[in-house]
């Protein structure tokens, strides 16, 4: 199934039924008196977050979405039934705008949520309701009130834990398929990741993040350059982000520009992405000797004058993954939101001050 994650769509709540004018018959009660009941109210129209849907394709054709109109009211002051409300899956990470205002109604957050999107009309007065001590017959109702129309756009940020970024071909695709049982294409050339593919990473037992993969960014992706533009949204709601970084690239191109370049770009899109947290990770080290990739590492890390963690690995043959995995783990653990209980205790998985630097070159290697 196509990967579709923008879509308008237009919501229409219900109206609310009409109030009945009616008046009361029955043998040996010849002034029985106004007896006509209220309408029901209209269904409103809600969001709910859905963890089995991962794209918007759903509202690629079927775009109108219309709550149950309330009933009109009775004799005998009887209330008309009111509207079935409309529940609308969308999946986790969806932004919903009003397009008119630009507001941001609300976001899906997790499972569970539910927003209202579209208010349902009010119910209208019998005619009982006008009863009075000067006027015993009143011939008078109101009608429901309408229901409201919105039209919206949708957007789905994709939520994860751990975000991949990098050049194309640096390796993003082959990492998420050789730890986690996502399948994404790969290939030997640019631009093979076309949409966000996220991957399920077991660490353990009963331990596990979400890892996402975006299409690759080259020079210019912030202003539209490729394929970047479109896809950076979805590294906004991850945590952590890992770098990949081609020891060999085909171009022999420099490692460390590359690196600057999109570290730009990340600033050009959202100084705040920028900011977050970000490890380098050099891919295909089972391409080089060990000496040569070490010394390549050490002078990239020194043009860089990179503070951060950094990782050596190799995709294709799971060399070092699994300790990158590990500590990605321990780290997605750390940042985790703390409960009242936790806040009075000491956050498990920390790393130490004198451990948080980088690992030991055997750990690196798997």
């Amino acid at each position: 199934m196509k990967f579709v994650d923008e879509s308008q769509i237009e919501v229409i709540a219900g109206d609310g039924g009409g109030g009945c004018v009616s008046f009361r018959r029955e043998r040996a009660i010849p002034f029985g008196g106004p007896d006509g009941g209220d309408g029901g109210d209209g269904g409103s129209v809600f969001a709910i977050a859905d963890a089995n849907l991962n794209s918007l394709a759903d509202f690629r054709f079927n775009r109108v979405f219309r709550a149950q109109r309330g009933e009109n009211g009775q004799t005998s002051e009887m209330t008309g039934h009111g509207g079935d409300d409309l529940e609308i899956p969308m999946p986790l990470g969806t932004l919903i705008y009003d397009i008119e205002t630009e507001e941001l109604i609300g976001e899906l957050t997790h499972v569970g949520s539910r927003i209202k999107i579209a208010q349902g009309g009010f119910h209208g007065l019998g005619n009982r309701r006008f009863k009075s001590s000067t006027n015993r017959a009143p011939r008078r109702s109101t009608p429901g009130s309408p229901g409201e129309r919105r039209d919206l756009r949708l957007e789905l940020s994709l939520m994860a834990d751990v975000g991949l970024l990098g050049m194309p071909n640096a390796g993003k695709s082959t990492l998420l398929s050789s730890v986690s049982a996502a399948r994404p294409k790969i290939a030997d050339y640019p631009f093979t990741t076309l949409y966000p593919q996220p991957g399920v990473v077991s660490v353990g037992q009963s331990k596990s993040f979400v890892m996402v993969d975006v299409p690759g960014l080259i020079e210019g992706a912030a202003e539209g350059a490729g394929l970047g533009i479109r896809f950076l949204k979805h590294l906004q709601r991850t945590r952590l982000l890992l770098h990949m970084v081609d020891v060999l690239p085909p171009d022999e191109s420099d490692i460390a520009e590359n690196v600057r370049v999109i570290g730009n770009e990340l600033v050009s899109f959202s100084e705040q992405l920028a900011d977050r947290e970000q490890w380098l990770v050099f891919n295909k080290i089972d391409l080089l000797p060990e000496e040569d990739r070490q010394a390549l590492i050490d002078r990239t890390l020194a043009s860089l004058n990179w503070a951060g963690r950094w990782f050596a690995i190799s995709a294709v043959t799971r060399q070092g993954c699994d300790v990158l995995c590990r500590e990605a783990m321990i780290w997605v653990e750390a940042q985790a939101p703390r409960t009242e209980d936790q806040l009075d205790q000491p956050a498990t998985g920390d790393v130490p001050a004198d451990d948080a630097n980088n690992p030991t070159d055997d750990d690196q290697q798997g």
